[in-house]
Order: structure tokens, then sequence, then C-alpha cells
């Protein structure tokens, strides 16, 4: 088997691991943010150790001291997950999965307003579809979905800017830096402040049963490996391919809402889901090769690697 075969079964393994996040999310008997938060504490053990490692991704091993790149990406990761937790419990999770993977459009816009990148035709004909698509998905909810699909969407949604600012932070600090590392430091900052939040808003922080830690454990592995799946084949594969074959994220995780959720989407909202994901491949296949590359990964490839950073998750 080719070195492109394996990282592409390897990136579609992690994919449907990432698939799994919004399911696990609504199993593990805590508020959402404190199910950020158990995700971040878990995974922390397993990051330490590949990231400690000495010599680890070609440079300098240890973990050395966070860059304020870092420090900012945790902040930004803290604010991703929050949003996109109370998104998964107050809409369906189909909705909470392709509304956020609007991150690719939302860079691409910051870099043609702000970095003065003008972007190709191609381009504005998908950011139409993306904001069609989205606003389809929010207005065709069936209302059964959640416990507040509308306010659910607008959270879902706003994952996309937060999930940029961490695409664009992470990508400053890997410029000296490995992936785990990286990885493994936004992760320690963001573990506290979802804490935090979790007990300003009262969530319930302990989950009641061993099922509930049993997700809240799931979250912590699935958060290295399903990261770590993608970063490791972002290095071998083009990112085009990479970003494209990432989306069968958000369709891993309809599917598992349905199944274990019951949840089913309205026609409008499916013709919505579909527009959107249209839209991403489109925004992706219209940009320039010019930097930042990074805009060209799928929003919850957050994780890193030796040419673009992470998701997300």
């Amino acid at each position: 088997m080719s070195s492109r075969a394996r990282a592409l079964i390897v990136l579609l393994a992690a994919a449907c691991v990432l698939g799994l996040a919004p399911i696990l999310v609504r199993l593990t008997e805590t508020g959402p943010a404190a199910a950020g938060f158990w995700r971040f504490v878990l995974s922390l053990p397993l990051l330490f150790a590949l990231a400690a490692r000495p010599g680890t991704e070609g440079r300098k091993g240890g973990l050395g001291k966070p860059s304020k790149w870092m420090l900012l990406a945790g902040l930004f990761f803290a604010l991703d997950l929050g949003f996109w937790h109370y998104g998964i419990v107050m809409t369906s999770v189909a909705n909470a999965t392709v509304l956020c993977n609007l991150t690719p459009v939302v860079v691409t816009l910051f870099a043609w307003l702000v970095l003065k990148e003008k972007p190709g035709r191609l381009f504005v004909v998908a950011l139409g579809l993306a904001l069609l698509g989205a606003f389809a998905m929010a207005a065709g909810a069936s209302g059964e979905q959640g416990s507040n699909p509308l306010l659910g969407d607008l959270f879902s949604l706003s994952v996309a800017i937060w999930y940029s600012g961490y695409f664009l932070a992470v990508q400053r600090a890997r410029t000296n830096a490995g992936a785990m590392r990286v990885t493994f430091w936004a992760t320690l900052v963001g573990a506290p402040l979802l804490g935090g939040l979790a007990l300003i808003l009262g969530e319930d922080m302990i989950p009641a049963t061993a099922a509930g830690w049993a997700a809240c454990a799931g979250l912590g592995v699935m958060h290295v490996f399903g990261q770590g799946g993608v970063a490791w084949a972002l290095g071998r594969l083009p990112a085009s391919i990479t970003a494209v074959t990432i989306l069968i994220q958000p369709i891993v995780a309809a599917l598992l809402g349905w199944w274990v959720f019951g949840e089913t989407l309205t026609p409008v909202q499916a013709a919505g889901g579909a527009l959107v994901l249209a839209a991403v491949v489109l925004a992706q296949r219209s940009r320039a090769p010019s930097p930042p590359q990074l805009a060209m990964a799928s929003p919850r490839v957050a994780s890193s690697s030796s040419e673009a950073p992470r998701t997300e998750r």
C-alpha cells in the first residue's frame, strides 16, 4: 500500500472519530462547558506524553514554554468548544456540526477584508451558497430537535468565528513549535477556562453514572486520536484533498444523531446542509495558494500538522 493510500485511510478514520464528538457531548451527563472541560483534562496526560518526547516531528524535543500564540489559541479553543457544545445541546447534531464547518469560508473572508487577499469569483459564489444554506438549516428546523433550535443554530454558527481565530493563532504558533506541543499548551490553557465557565453557569460538573464518565473519557481519547490522525495525514496529502475528505465528519455526526437520538432532517434542513458542504468545498477550491494556506483545512481538524494546524473540534 502506498503512503498516500495509508494517509487517506488514516484521514477517513480520524474524520469518523471526530464525528463522535457531538454524540459524546450529549452522553456526558454534565453541562455543555463541563463536557469540554473533561475533554481537555482527560486528554492532557496522553498529549503530555506525546509532546514531551525528544525530537518530536524533527524539532527540538520537550514542552518548552508556551508562546503568546499558543495562549491565544487556547482562549479561542475554549470559546469554540463552549459555544459548540451548547449548540449541540440546543439544536440537532446535524445542524451543530454542519454550521461550524463554515470556518474555511470565514477565514478566507477575513483574509479578503483584513489582509486584502481578494478571492476569485468562485469564492463569492461559495459565500452566497454558505449563507443561504445556513439560513435554510436554521429556518427549516422542526422545533423538536434540542431545547432551543434557533439559539443553538446561532451558537453553532458563531463557532466558525471562534475556530477561525484558533486557526490563525495556531498557524503562527506552528512556525517554531511542533503540532503536539501546540495542541498540549492550547488544551492546558483552555481547560481552566471551560471549567470556570461551567462553574459560573452552575452546570453539573460530575457525571452521574459510569456511562457518563465513559463518555467524558471517550471525548478525551477522541481529542487526541481524531485530531492527531488528521494532523498526521495533513503532512502527507494535499490540502485540497484533506479538506474535502474531512467533510465526512458532519455526515457521520448526522447519521449517528439519527441512530442514537432519533433525529431526522427535514427536507429544508437537508438541502441547507448540502448547500453548506458544497460551499465549503467551493471556497477551498477557489482559494489561491497564498497564505494562510491553513484556511483550506476543515474547521473540526484543528490539531496541527507540519504544514497546517489541527480540527476540532
